[in-house]
């Protein structure tokens, strides 16, 4: 009830009720490869897009922007099948719609049986604890409790028009972990290299282009059952950054100590909860914990030889600012980074945002 308040509180402002009305039914009632997804819904007017994530800067759940349009395009992700398609007013599960007839759909590669996937729903072996630790699989929802229909778990942020697992291996929340790696770009001399609009310093992140749809995105990945969240960003960002599984045991060694170094370093958490995801269905969802690894002087960093590997067909340092374009919601995370450290975002300034 708290959360609903805060939203009702937040439908006041300006612009952004439409949004905050999908989120507030949507909490009232609940207290691997993809192809790129070019389409996309109207976005947020510039009030939210400039001011909201100052409203909750860890959980998106909680701010006015919690509202999928990635999770409702067609086709779906690598397959023909297009999703039914689900109006903006009835995305909310409390919208009675009686109509409603989603697709149902689970990739054969999912119901192959991997190591990483869940069984089918009815598999009379299977009974999934959910909304709780189920043994080493977590199925606990970063954004909360989930509702739980016939047996399926129901997607918080609502209707996507496809039912089903889709790419995704579980049922419920599939917990991923993005490492958003940065330093400030710098000259030949090493002096902070500012942008000429803004005066601000320029930001760059460490940026992997996915093999699976070309999309330039954070180098992160799935966390493994049983695993923590740290050791699944560390891991990740060797894997796909460094190409550390490609390394012999003595080059593995030497980069493990390095990345110790930068990873247990100062950080902080950017964002933990829902991901507006193209692989997303009623009954499964992404989620992320992504954190900010910082390094401040570069020294860390230019000892990382930078080497594309695992899921990554490109790695490079990336120069940061809104006109990036990146995989699912990664540009929302990278803009909290840069208002962390005060860094070039945007040459329009647009409405002074106020707590």
């Amino acid at each position: 009830m708290l959360l609903l308040a805060g939203a009702l509180r937040a439908a006041a402002v300006p612009g952004v009720a439409r949004a905050v009305a999908v989120f507030s039914l949507t909490v009232a009632l609940c207290t691997q490869p993809a192809r790129c997804v070019l389409q996309r819904r109207r976005p947020l007017s510039n009030w939210s897009a400039n001011c909201w994530s100052h409203l909750h800067p860890v959980n998106m759940f909680n701010s006015v922007k919690f509202y999928h349009s990635k999770a409702l395009t067609s086709p779906y992700p690598g397959s023909h099948i297009e999703r039914s398609q689900v109006p903006e007013d009835k995305v909310g599960w409390l919208t009675e719609w009686k109509d409603y007839n989603p697709v149902e759909y689970t990739a054969t590669s999912v119901l192959a049986g991997p190591s990483w996937a869940d069984p089918q729903i009815n598999d009379k072996d299977f009974s999934p604890k959910f909304n709780e630790k189920d043994g080493e699989v977590e199925r606990k929802s970063l954004s909360g409790l989930y509702a739980v229909e016939n047996g399926r778990p129901r997607n918080p942020a609502g209707r996507t028009g496809l039912t089903g697992r889709g790419l995704l291996g579980r049922w419920g929340p599939n917990h991923a972990a993005d490492p958003v790696v940065t330093r400030w770009k710098r000259d030949g001399s090493g002096n902070k290299v500012a942008h000429p609009v803004t005066g601000k310093n320029i930001l760059q992140f460490v940026a992997i282009k996915r093999r699976d749809c070309g999309e330039w995105a954070i180098p992160g990945g799935m966390v493994d059952p049983g695993e923590k969240i740290s050791a699944t960003l560390k891991r990740e960002f060797g894997e796909e950054a460094l190409n550390s599984l490609q390394k012999s045991p003595e080059e593995k060694a030497k980069l493990e100590k390095q990345l110790h170094k930068l990873f247990s370093q100062g950080h902080f958490v950017v964002y933990r909860g829902y991901v507006d995801d193209p692989r997303n269905t009623d009954n499964a969802w992404m989620e992320t914990e992504a954190v900010n690894y910082h390094d401040e002087t570069g020294e860390t960093m230019d000892n990382l030889p930078l080497e594309a590997g695992d899921d990554a067909g490109v790695v490079k340092w990336v120069d940061i600012s809104e006109k990036l374009k990146l995989y699912a919601n990664h540009s929302y995370f990278i803009k909290l980074v840069t208002e962390k450290w005060g860094a070039h975002w945007s040459e329009d300034h647009g409405p002074e945002c106020h707590e």
